[in-house]
């Protein structure tokens, strides 16, 4: 609804693909009882960066801090586990929600995009140094 466009990746994904990156990406998953209302991906490109990417969290539990701790989760996972030195997401220049949680995590805007669905994207990025720190105080 918030871009009148139901051919964003996420919606259109094959399950071929999907299953690819629940593969070879790190994937966490929220749930409620045996309802999932959370996930995020994440994988580290071989710069040491650290893509993330697709993090939803179920409406009704939006604004409970949920997407925090999954983002959270894979930041830590991809520095700990896949060297990533930094991170890197993106999100469509309408997600007001999305680029509040984004920038409180310390992500500022290094560009922007047209998505293959024609969405324009705002690209952000933050040192992986940035989190530990955070973390460590």
């Amino acid at each position: 609804e918030l871009y009148d466009n139901y051919r964003i990746d996420p919606l259109v994904q094959t399950l071929d693909a999907v299953r690819g990156e629940v593969a070879d990406d790190l994937v966490f998953v929220a749930r409620l009882g045996d309802e999932v209302v959370g996930s995020v991906r994440g994988f580290t490109d071989p710069d040491g960066t650290g893509q993330i990417g697709k993090l939803c969290v179920h409406p009704r539990l939006q604004g409970h801090g949920l997407g925090t701790r999954l983002l959270n989760a894979a930041e830590a996972a991809l520095a700990a586990d896949r060297a990533a030195t930094r991170f890197r997401l993106h999100t469509g220049h309408r997600s007001e929600s999305n680029l509040r949680l984004y920038r409180r995590a310390g992500y500022a805007q290094v560009g922007d995009a047209t998505g293959t669905d024609g969405v324009r994207l705002i690209l952000l990025e933050k040192e992986a140094a940035a989190q530990e720190f955070v973390a460590s105080a």
